[in-house]
């Protein structure tokens, strides 16, 4: 009863910024990410007879007994599933820089989604397997596929119409996506608190969710036709929005860095040079740019002899999840 699963990372374009349900990670909007092609987490689940409980290892070494917990109360959900009570041996190999702002939890629980299922032979199709890696972490229901994903949000209490789907296959639209380093010390406020206080105390929260369902249908048109301009339109003014809504929070808070500005000024004057570069942000204060192949080198040269600028790292779509 084991199983080896392979997950890819990914990063949103449309952001996930705020839970309707804390404990069953249902989101108040929708969101859209594209799965990258370098970063993963490895992960082989054992079943076995006779283990009183059970054990978890990250990248060789055994983990805290927060991450423990966190582990099994997810592992309780696949033994609900599958109507037993044998525990088992989790072995991960995480390979996300999560220096770099790259969250390796939607890799990592995506990665154990399927492993843990395959180990128990139990038959879920892409969209329960998503639902299920939801439960973990809510970003991994998108990491299940590869390419560029919506997650939806749903409506039900229980979460069962809350799931990803592909908008568009990784092969059928290549960009580049430059994850700009400025900073890689742990930031004071995680994204977990930081949504947490941002729904509870900030004026500007409703108007993120009246102008959310607008970004969604933008960026999947844009998907749909590969009109790169719009998509890095409205993506930038989107991650733009999400930083507006923490600003606004009792106490305000401000992940970005004067390398953080650094970069979002040279993508103003890349793009009135010529060049059509966009950029995000998540909870922290590393910035993603999204350019053209053709514009890879360019970008990435310019940004690299930015003075508050450590490293860049540059990642395309990549695939969903596999078997090894």
């Amino acid at each position: 009863m084991k199983a080896k699963a392979k997950a890819n990372t990914n990063i949103a374009l449309i952001k996930y910024w705020g839970k309707r349900d804390e404990k069953l990670f249902l989101p108040t909007n929708s969101s859209i990410s594209i799965t990258l092609d370098k970063f993963y987490t490895i992960t082989t689940v054992e079943f076995k007879e006779n283990m009183i409980n059970d054990k978890f290892y990250l990248n060789g070494k055994e983990s805290d007994k927060k991450e423990q917990i966190k582990i099994s109360n997810f592992l309780d959900k696949v033994r609900k599933l599958a109507r037993t009570n044998l525990y088992a041996i989790v072995e991960s190999e995480n390979k996300v820089p999560t220096a770099a702002g790259f969250a390796s939890s939607a890799s990592g629980f995506a990665a154990l989604a399927a492993a843990s299922v395959k180990a128990l032979g139990l038959k879920l199709n892409k969209i329960e397997l998503s639902a299920l890696a939801r439960c973990g972490s809510g970003s991994a229901s998108r990491s299940i596929y590869g390419g560029y994903v919506e997650w939806q949000k749903g409506q039900r209490l229980d979460g069962k119409d809350s799931f990803a789907r592909r908008l568009l296959p990784e092969s059928d639209w290549d960009i580049s996506i430059l994850s700009v380093i400025v900073a890689d010390n742990k930031k004071k406020v995680s994204s977990r608190e930081g949504m947490k206080r941002t729904v509870e105390s900030s004026p500007f929260y409703s108007a993120w969710l009246d102008t959310i369902e607008k970004d969604l249908k933008m960026t999947r048109e844009a998907i749909k036709y590969k009109d790169f301009e719009k998509l890095g339109e409205v993506v930038e003014r989107n991650a733009l929005k999400m930083h507006a809504t923490m600003l606004g929070a009792a106490e305000p808070i401000l992940y970005f860095k004067a390398g953080t500005m650094d970069v979002i000024h040279h993508i103003h004057d890349l793009r009135l040079s010529g060049i059509p570069a966009y950029f995000t942000i998540d909870a922290g204060p590393n910035v993603k740019v999204l350019c053209k192949p053709s514009d890879e080198k360019k970008v990435y040269e310019s940004l690299l002899s930015l003075p508050l600028v450590e490293d860049i790292i540059i990642c395309h779509p990549g695939n969903g999840i596999s078997y090894l």
